[in-house]
């Protein structure tokens, strides 16, 4: 069985008899809400199905995560040698210190989700690159779990139902080795700093990381970065010297908040500290990667083969600014195009055409232009009918389907999707993970 007879099969089994699956739904519910599933003091929300892939598709994720890895990795380098490309990327002096500093291990991008459209057989376009304090590990972890244990798998024939990706001892070993790199040597008091601002979101998440880490043998705490201080070439959490630094705190608020983290900043700096998340990631988090991939500047040092991929999968962005923007056209062709902020996450800022009316598309128009915008082409998302559960029954509905693709140090690592009724995919427009799974033959 493929992949759309299984979702097929799957659905139909729990059509012919709605009140028992229902009532596992609700059980199901009942379990995220006890999980470690939580995001801002809420259980995320999930659908009665899971996402999955085959192992075709799985290999055409990790050739396209490492194609466009590479054609990343020749960008920041062209950043750190010449003045005049860096910049287009417009950012200022400290950022632009924090990036240059040699940081001591080969990866620019230790921790990444990269956010694609994908229709299958090969057919993408990439949403958006994650760097700084890429997340929703956990989410997946943990629903993968709670379906697996609800016995939903078990009438599906011929096929062998995998969750492939562990997200969080795969990670620490990336860790391991990025340290191993930096000069350093693990041992027995060996500190992890899982770095971010207090209050954040994904707390559950940094426990399941710090666990982990623990598990395999290092010493792991959560810390805020205005908590450290910077001595002798060391970063110290109170008394205790701090080795690596896991960073997810996001570069942007790094920057506009520099004046709190002033002692972190010069660990940064010195090049002393081994900070896995190094600040050189920011030249592929901020969005402005989309319109600069496209520059001719940057065709130059790419292969034939690159510029095709970058043609093909990553959609046409230009910068929303300056005399040339005819507004009125806009409008006309307002279902084809996406505003998004240069430097906000989450989805913050981003509006799509298709949501708004022709005046309060030009409200938009009008607020974002010359205020460090892009205007993107707009990339339908594929849709797929899955099932959505109500209080008492079970209808099927199209959703438009994103998938995250993880890479640790440089490599795929595993995957993470999401579905929603709306335009634009994510939780600020009612969104839904699903756990994913990869489909197997059978021997």
């Amino acid at each position: 069985m493929n992949r759309l007879e299984i979702d097929r099969f799957y659905m139909n089994e729990i059509l012919e008899d709605k009140e028992k699956h229902i009532k596992k739904y609700k059980e199901m519910t009942g379990k995220v809400k006890n999980s470690t599933a939580m995001y801002k003091g809420e259980p995320i929300p999930f659908l009665y199905m899971p996402k999955m892939y085959t192992e075709n598709d799985l290999n055409i994720f990790k050739e396209l995560s490492e194609t466009m890895m590479g054609i990343l990795r020749k960008v920041i380098d062209k950043y750190l040698t010449n003045e005049e490309y860096k910049k287009e990327f417009r950012f200022g002096d400290l950022l632009d210190r924090l990036i240059t500093v040699e940081h001591g291990y080969r990866a620019y991008v230790p921790m990444a989700r990269i956010d694609i459209f994908y229709r299958g057989e090969g057919k993408f376009k990439f949403c958006e690159l994650n760097a700084d304090g890429s997340s929703a590990m956990n989410e997946d972890r943990e629903l993968g779990r709670i379906f697996r244990e609800s016995g939903i798998f078990d009438n599906i024939p011929e096929t062998l139902i995998e969750e492939n990706f562990e997200l969080f001892n795969s990670w620490v070993k990336e860790c391991e080795k990025m340290y191993c790199e930096f000069g350093g040597i693990k041992g027995e008091d060996t500190t992890v700093a899982i770095m971010d601002w207090s209050g954040g979101g994904t707390v559950n998440e940094f426990e399941v990381f710090r666990q982990a880490f623990e598990y395999n043998g290092f010493k792991a705490i959560i810390v805020d970065p205005r908590e450290v201080t910077f001595i002798d070439d060391a970063l110290y959490y109170g008394d205790t010297k701090i080795d690596i630094v896991y960073r997810r705190l996001v570069t942007r608020e790094i920057i506009d908040r520099s004046d709190e983290i002033q002692d972190f900043i010069k660990g940064c700096l010195s090049g002393k500290v081994c900070v896995i998340g190094p600040i050189k990631s920011q030249i592929i988090h901020n969005k402005r990667i989309f319109k600069i991939l496209h520059d001719e500047e940057t065709k130059d040092f790419l292969t034939e083969k690159e510029v095709k991929f970058i043609e093909e999968h990553i959609p046409l962005t230009k910068y929303f600014e300056g005399e040339e923007w005819d507004i009125e056209e806009q409008i006309v062709n307002k279902d084809e195009l996406i505003l998004k902020p240069c430097d906000l996450y989450a989805s913050r800022g981003v509006y799509a055409g298709k949501d708004f009316p022709d005046e309060m598309w030009r409200e938009k128009l009008l607020e974002c232009k010359d205020e460090d915008y892009l205007i993107q082409e707009y990339y339908t998302p594929h849709k797929t009918t899955l099932l959505e559960v109500t209080e008492d029954d079970i209808l099927q509905y199209d959703f438009n389907n994103i998938t995250g693709i993880y890479m640790y140090n440089e490599k795929f690592a595993g995957l993470y999707s999401r579905v929603g009724k709306n335009p634009i995919i994510s939780g600020l427009h009612e969104c839904y993970t699903l756990p994913t799974f990869i489909i197997k033959e059978r021997d």
